[in-house]
């Protein structure tokens, strides 16, 4: 493995097919994502600006939709879009419940938190705080029968945790730690335990085991919930419903589960990436939670980003840029990661000021400016949109009473108008009318921070920034500016249509052209999404997934900075990034990746049914023929051109020549470099397979692996 993984880390450092652009957005530099591993970069040249448009072929086009507005063609997809007509195809996925997601759904089903409200979400999955609650008596158990079984287990788990930690007055444990041989002793009891009740449970109808397990002993819950042999248990797990399951993983989890909320929300975020028809409204929803981004270990976020995600940011993904605003700044979550619900008007009545009473005393508590300051630095306007500091502070004042109640129990979003700030404000160049201090609290101040935020998304700045960052995310790291303009008069027309904006930018000569086709580098999700979906690959276990981008520093819904992750190749490009892309895929190819099943012969029988048509050349019986069809923009009808898509085949090609044009083809969709070619051909000749079914593991894994398959 390791001497070809050195051979593909020269074609890295070399080839000349990655040429990303450098970043130049107008990017805070004092906050900046987790950046991934260190290692040497890539040298990627930078195509001449001045380079001409030449249009896209019919088929390259379609190539570029599927790379820029899926997580990856997957076998086939490519002929079916040319079926359809890429504009047809667009037009649909634009109108994501006209496409049916039924088997998306299905897999969904083993994630219910996903649907839940967060305060169902961590009645279910309960943190600490809560367990403590309930073991104090401050609390009761919950009605539930089987939430009750699972509140039991972790009591007595918290109260477990207390004891060890009792300290006597000479400062010795009051309860001595067991000895090794006990511990020993005890899971071996443990175990028997965990055997001998999964006998009963397997003899039983599927529809009676999990209320027979919740009968059993609190202990005897936690020896079979933590011992139960590993077959066995996914032969259980597998016959439980989704809500059984949840109670499983409660009952088998440390005190305080609500970690169990992000890991649903993760794992189902890889499963709609890689299965979900409606790829559009994925792409969108992906790129607009980095956009309004917020940390999921930020406090109580743990159990709201799942609201955020769904209510706030798919739910307008695809609508008007102010709605969408609108729902992230009413959102808990981001109250929370922003600190806008602890913000306090200086001459509020929360902060002691009494309009009735000239000599009240004020409290020491203020404003907090971080929502304040980034809504207009990275939500709207930009860092570069004509904002002072005292715009952020009046803005701030604006937004005052914005918060959550009950934020440590899951409350929803509340306006509190004893926090807000009365009187008028200046603010950019308005003035903000503001409530009047009363002695009675009202709610008018909120309509305050909705006339703001209005301003805002309908700034021309904000157009222009929406507009940039989409056409960074889309086109080019550096995205021309004359698309950028273009956009932004079509964001201005049409009110932040966002729909409206991505027809312009799809139908621009930018997009469909050669100068930016296949020149934008895969964050490690895009990778791995691809990865699964090019080859057609069942993502039988996304936890695993979860972990595999945490590895590649790209862990889910952890992005600290309120930039969230970047976009741009600088940040994902360099040599250890490459090993570890490498490194993955050797082990999924191989069947070594977290009992993943997969199977390159059949992903080279999709790729050989999914190949275009081809017609001989006496010279060269085995060149695919010419692409037709180059489409430009604003005209109906098409031109032939040359375009090979793949390196050509010789009279006398080898089997494994074919079968890697194949996978080039398929995987890849786009040229493929001499250098990555001759490579892969000498790792080939290099590494001695037992079989004709090695070679072909190692060739999908090298394909996989190469600079080439990093791109879309």
């Amino acid at each position: 493995m390791q001497k070809f993984t050195l051979a593909l880390l020269v074609v890295a450092l070399t080839a000349a097919p990655l040429c990303a652009q450098e970043e130049s957005a107008p990017m805070r530099p004092a906050a900046k994502s987790p950046a991934p591993k260190s290692g040497s970069k890539p040298k990627v040249p930078v195509p001449p600006k001045n380079a001409p448009l030449t249009p896209l072929s019919q088929r390259d086009r379609a190539v570029q939709l599927l790379n820029r507005f899926t997580f990856g063609p997957r076998p086939g997809d490519i002929e079916r879009v040319l079926g359809q007509t890429p504009d047809k195809w667009f037009e649909q996925q634009l109108n994501p419940t006209s496409i049916s997601d039924d088997a998306v759904n299905r897999r969904l089903n083993d994630y219910p938190t996903i649907n839940m409200s967060p305060e169902q979400a961590l009645i279910l999955f309960p943190d600490r705080g809560m367990i403590q609650q309930v073991a104090e008596g401050k609390r009761p158990y919950p009605a539930d029968p089987q939430l009750a079984a699972l509140y039991e287990v972790q009591v007595f788990k918290y109260n477990q945790d207390l004891d060890t930690k009792k300290i006597n007055a000479d400062g010795k444990p009051a309860i001595p730690p067991p000895s090794d041989a006990q511990l020993a002793s005890r899971k071996k009891e443990d175990q028997a335990t965990a055997s001998r009740i999964f006998g009963d449970l397997f003899s039983m109808p599927k529809n009676q085991r999990m209320a027979t397990l919740l009968k059993q002993s609190v202990r005897d819950r936690i020896a079979f919930t933590a011992y139960v042999a590993g077959d066995q248990k996914n032969l259980l797990l597998a016959d439980f419903n989704p809500r059984e399951r949840e109670l499983f993983y409660g009952m088998n989890s440390n005190v305080g589960a609500s970690y169990q909320i992000i890991s649903e929300l993760s794992q189902a975020k890889l499963v709609r990436a890689v299965l979900s028809e409606r790829q559009i409204q994925e792409v969108m929803t992906d790129f607009w939670f980095n956009h309004f981004n917020i940390y999921i270990g930020k406090d109580s976020d743990q159990w709201y980003t799942t609201s955020f995600e769904r209510d706030a940011i798919r739910k307008n993904s695809l609508g008007k840029f102010r709605d969408l605003l609108l729902a992230t700044a009413q959102s808990p979550a981001m109250m929370v990661y922003l600190d806008n619900w602890l913000s306090i008007g200086p001459n509020s009545l929360a902060n002691g000021v009494n309009p009735a009473n000239p000599n009240s005393k004020r409290g020491a508590r203020g404003l907090n400016e971080n929502y304040g300051r980034e809504v207009m630095e990275l939500h709207t306007v930009g860092v570069n949109g004509g904002y002072t500091q005292a715009d952020v502070t009046a803005l701030s004042a604006i937004l005052t009473g914005w918060g959550v109640d009950r934020p440590n129990q899951a409350g929803p979003f509340l306006f509190d108008p004893k926090k807000h700030e009365p009187g008028p404000k200046q603010w950019l160049s308005h003035t903000i009318a503001g409530a009047q201090a009363t002695p009675t609290p009202n709610a008018e101040g909120m309509k305050e921070g909705l006339e703001a935020l209005s301003i805002l998304a309908a700034s021309p700045q904000t157009a222009h920034f929406i507009s940039y960052k989409l056409a960074q995310r889309f086109v080019a790291d550096e995205p021309p500016a004359a698309l950028v303009d273009r956009m932004t008069a079509t964001y201005l027309s049409t009110d932040g249509d966002i729909k409206a904006i991505l027809r312009t930018l799809v139908q621009s000569p930018e997009f469909n052209s050669k100068k930016y086709f296949r020149n934008k580098v895969k964050t490690p999700m895009e990778f791995i999404a691809s990865a699964f979906r090019t080859t057609a690959t069942d993502s039988a276990n996304p936890g695993a997934l979860v972990q595999t981008l945490k590895t590649m520093g790209m862990p889910l819904y952890y992005a600290l900075p309120p930039t969230g992750y970047y976009i741009t190749a600088d940040q994902w490009m360099n040599s250890t990034a490459l090993v570890d892309r490498l490194n993955f895929s050797y082990a999924l190819t191989a069947g070594k990746y977290a009992n993943q099943k997969f199977d390159s012969s059949r992903v080279l029988a999709l790729g050989l049914m999914s190949q275009p048509a081809t017609k001989l050349n006496p010279t060269n019986p085995g060149a695919p023929r010419p692409a037709s069809g180059t489409w430009v923009p604003g005209t109906p009808h098409s031109v032939e051109v040359s375009s090979n898509i793949a390196t050509p085949l010789t009279p006398d090609a080898a089997g494994s020549d074919v079968a890697l044009h194949v996978l080039e083809t398929t995987l890849i969709g786009g040229e493929v470099s001499t250098q990555t070619n001759q490579l892969i051909h000498k790792q080939i000749s290099e590494i001695q397979t037992t079989s004709s079914t090695d070679t072909l593991i190692l060739l999908t894994a090298l394909v996989m692996g190469s600079p080439e398959f990093q791109l879309r």
